[in-house]
Order: structure tokens, then sequence, then C-alpha cells
């Protein structure tokens, strides 16, 4: 039985870092982050284009599920409302595979810490704080499994996640 991890959270929040994580915990792992189904410039947000990544997220979820050389799948991105997880999944032969979906939490404070660390390094734009912040409560009414990265390290958060098949 395969496991797929399906890892939301708001931007910043930590899921490729602790997805690559879990891609090294984990025997016999494939990481895909869905950032990289999608990234374009300019970036567009049409509905051709939100149609398209989910046909690659899910072409490329199927056929890691259907690779034997894999038992655990683990997926990141931004996953903010029930109906993008319930698209991704209905879409995805899930028959011989254990489903967790989770999101990533934490309080305003460490977000925003996080979020300035990334644009002091270059690596994100200032404006995604604010969208970064406003997005938090939306993970609250999901139908997931929440972790709390708040003061957590990269690897603890990692053990929580492997803990909940046991």
């Amino acid at each position: 039985m395969k496991t797929l991890y399906l890892i939301g959270g708001t931007m910043g929040i930590g899921k490729t870092t602790i997805s690559q994580q879990l891609k090294k915990d984990l025997n016999n792992s494939v990481f895909l982050d869905g950032d990289w189904c999608w990234d374009a410039s300019p970036f567009q947000v049409t509905e051709e284009t939100k149609e398209m990544v989910i046909r690659n997220i899910c072409f490329l979820l199927n056929s890691f599920l259907h690779c034997s050389a894999y038992e655990n799948v683990v997926f990141c991105w931004v996953m903010h409302e029930q109906p993008i997880i319930d698209r991704i999944i209905e879409k995805l032969d899930t028959g011989n595979c254990k489903v967790i979906k989770i999101s990533l939490i934490a309080d305003e404070s460490t977000l925003r810490d996080r979020l300035m660390s990334d644009v002091a390094s270059g690596v994100r734009t200032a404006d995604v704080i604010d969208r970064s912040v406003a997005r938090i409560s939306m993970y609250q009414t999901l139908d997931t499994i929440k972790i709390d990265t708040t003061n957590k390290t990269v690897q603890v958060i990692a053990d929580e996640i492997i803990a909940l098949l046991r």
C-alpha cells in the first residue's frame, strides 16, 4: 500500500522544506511541488491556466502512484480551498493508496518572520507577506490534519507527519 501525503499551507509556512525532509526520511519516496507545474513568466491566473496546473499535477502524481519504485509520494502546494484538494484527489488513482491530507499552520508572528527572512535573502518579494498572512485562517476550515509549525524544527515536523501512520 502506497501513501500519498498532500501537504498544504500558506506561502512561506515551510511546505517545500518539510516535503524535502519527508522525501529523505521516508522509504522509496518521491516529491512534487505544485509550483513546479505552473512556473511561468509572467505568472497568469486564468481559468485556462488553473485547469492546466491541475492536469499537470494529477498527471505527475498518477505517474508516481503507478510506479512500483515508490512507496511514498509527497506533494505540496498552497491548497487553501477545499475544492482544490477535492479536485486533485478525485482525479487520482488512489485505490491502492492511503491519502493523508495535511495543512501546515503557524501563528502570524512566526509566518511574518519566516517571510521577512525570505524577502531579505531575495527568495520572495515583500508583497507576499500580507497575502500569505491573509490566508492563515483559511486552513482551519479544511478537511485536513492541522500541524502547527510554530517554534518547531523541520525534523520535528517531519517526524510528526510520519507518526500519523503509526
